[in-house]
């Protein structure tokens, strides 16, 4: 299944991952659990390209996800995943068969050359807000806590006007936010230089 993903980012404070907790009346309960292993080749082709590859566990299901750039937004590839094809990845004694494989063939990414690069945990909450879904994340990864704020859209400019208000009326900055992916991948080799 394919979709053309359009989201807003913003890293938060705890402070402001706060604020927006409680003023949207969210409590700890309405937070699930996500987990996700990062895979790419060792020479990082899927980051230099732009892509993320990703399997997410959520509600003790799994589901194999591609980003691609796009026009506008992420195209996001996805499909279940049956718990036996996400040890064997893990493990990198094989590769899923399915879309996601045939695309990486096409792009001349050699799946077995793929390897497992870690596990970043998201703990989220979700609620409508006007015409999109905000999402509250607190990240960890490595010995990284990190709290973001998402919105997803359908419409790019009413999306854009929608998160600029939202941030405008709870005084937040607005701050260069890189995907998880990206981030994760750069405290990664910030702890391999240091060790």
């Amino acid at each position: 299944m394919q979709h053309v993903e359009i989201e807003f980012k913003n890293l938060l404070t705890k402070q402001e991952f706060d604020r927006l907790k409680n003023h949207f009346s969210i409590q700890e309960i309405d937070f699930f659990c996500q987990v996700n292993n990062y895979f790419d080749t060792p020479d990082f082709l899927l980051k230099t390209n732009g892509m993320a590859l990703r399997i997410r566990k959520k509600n003790n299901s799994f589901e194999l996800t591609l980003k691609e750039p796009n026009e506008v937004g992420l195209l996001e590839t996805n499909e279940p995943i049956a718990k036996e094809d996400v040890q064997a990845m893990l493990a990198g004694t094989s590769f899923f068969q399915g879309e996601i494989k045939t695309r990486l063939e096409q792009l001349n990414i050699r799946t077995d050359t793929i390897v497992h690069f870690g596990q970043l945990t998201t703990f989220r909450a979700e609620f409508p807000y006007r015409d999109g879904l905000a999402v509250l994340d607190k990240n960890l990864y490595f010995k990284m806590v990190d709290y973001e704020l998402e919105y997803e859209v359908t419409d790019e400019k009413i999306g854009e006007k929608h998160f600029t208000d939202l941030l405008h009326t709870f005084q937040i900055p607005r701050r260069k936010t890189e995907n998880k992916i990206v981030r994760f991948y750069k405290e990664k080799m910030r702890q391999q230089s240091i060790e």
